[in-house]
């Protein structure tokens, strides 16, 4: 069913089965798809089997969006909303930007039970605040996977509002984004797009867990438990330039894990080779990936918008001194930021310790406060 269509009844709280959910119908791509502006609503559905509180209500979406390129791609994801009546003006909206998943299809988190990050959405709706959220362009759909280019994640973020908005008069016109994980640096790549967007109902955005420069950032990995994760930055760039050849960066016996996690949302668990097999030489200096962190980096264009910036000290993904260097970036280029490091956390514990900053900080956006900044 196309939008626009009435605001569908409220869902049936039940929860059961495990923790992924099949991939139905609902994430089809219609055959041929109709055009549609970015941020049009193509379909909406309640949705029952997600383990939240049993105050929160879940719709699915289906909305049109952007590629990289510029093409018309198709994008899942959820909103939640709270039960009962919704305040003058509509629910305050949290448009929610997602850790990274991996790059298969049902990697999406609208298919995981608790939307991989459940009890703090969930904590978020019961305070009387909507969550939007999507699953990124491929994840859920069958459109082009844009694996780690915030850019096009972040223009995802944005469309998923007003798609959202289309069938639920529920909600409400503002908006401030909150990401995790790479969802920090998705949520500062929506901060540079509403520089030149400007959507006045848009506030600002928090990202947990630290962000850096993503050449910074990956250029570290090699040395990282985390390595496998390059071969996903590989399937990004390629989905960006279509030209790259993937052989370039990833030595032979890196190809199976490329391939491997095209049905997988973990890289370690396939045919791993060890650090110094998984690259070529030098493979920071090939154009396309040069070309590829040129695009998504962090500190070199403007934003809109107040940013508070959380990470741990400890954080053994992202290390302080890259989120330094980057806020740093950052307030040169005249953002205003609020950044704040929770000694002895890493990156999973310091969402739940910074719960108090998150809340208040976002109370004070939609209650049209001045946003402080330790920029100097």
């Amino acid at each position: 069913m196309f939008a626009q269509t009435p605001a569908p009844p409220r869902p049936a709280k039940i929860v059961t089965g495990p923790r992924l959910l099949p991939l139905t119908e609902f994430y089809e791509v219609p055959v041929p798809l109709p055009p549609g502006k970015p941020g049009e609503l193509i379909r909406i559905e309640p949705s029952y089997e997600y383990r939240l509180s049993d105050q929160v209500t879940v719709y699915r979406l289906l909305y049109h969006s952007r590629s990289p390129n510029e093409t018309d791609v198709v994008v899942s994801g959820v909103a939640l909303l709270p039960d009962g009546p919704p305040p003058a003006g509509g629910w305050p909206i949290i448009a929610w930007a997602h850790g990274f998943n991996g790059a298969a299809r049902h990697c999406a988190p609208s298919l995981l039970k608790d939307l991989n990050e459940g009890p703090l959405l969930s904590m978020y709706v019961r305070l009387g605040y909507a969550v939007v959220a999507s699953d990124y362009a491929g994840l859920g759909t069958n459109s082009p996977h844009a694996a780690l280019d915030l850019r096009s994640n972040a223009t995802d973020v944005i469309n998923a509002i007003p798609a959202a908005r289309a069938a639920l008069p529920q909600l409400g016109s503002r908006w401030v984004v909150a990401g995790y994980g790479f969802g920090s640096f998705v949520g500062v790549g929506v901060a540079e797009a509403e520089n030149t967007i400007r959507d006045p109902n848009y506030l600002g955005v928090i990202g947990i867990s630290g962000v850096a420069e993503p050449r910074e950032f990956f250029a570290g990995l090699p040395q990282s438990p985390a390595y496998p994760m390059l071969v996903f930055l590989a399937k990004g760039i390629k989905a960006v330039y279509p030209e790259f050849r993937v052989v370039d960066m990833l030595t032979d016996k890196a190809m199976p894990l490329y391939e491997y996690v095209d049905s997988a949302c973990e890289a370690g668990s396939g045919p791993v080779p060890t650090a110094s097999d998984l690259l070529r030489p030098g493979w920071m200096n090939n154009p396309f990936v040069k070309e590829f962190f040129t695009r998504n980096s962090l500190d070199h264009r403007p934003t809109n918008g107040p940013l508070l910036l959380i990470a741990g000290e400890n954080d053994t993904l992202v290390p302080n001194a890259l989120m330094v260097r980057t806020v740093a970036g950052l307030c040169a280029q005249k953002a205003k930021v609020l950044s704040i490091n929770y000694p002895g956390l890493d990156s999973g514990a310091v969402v739940e310790n910074s719960v108090g900053e998150q809340l208040s900080w976002i109370k004070a956006r939609f209650s049209g406060l001045r946003a402080p900044s330790n920029c100097s």
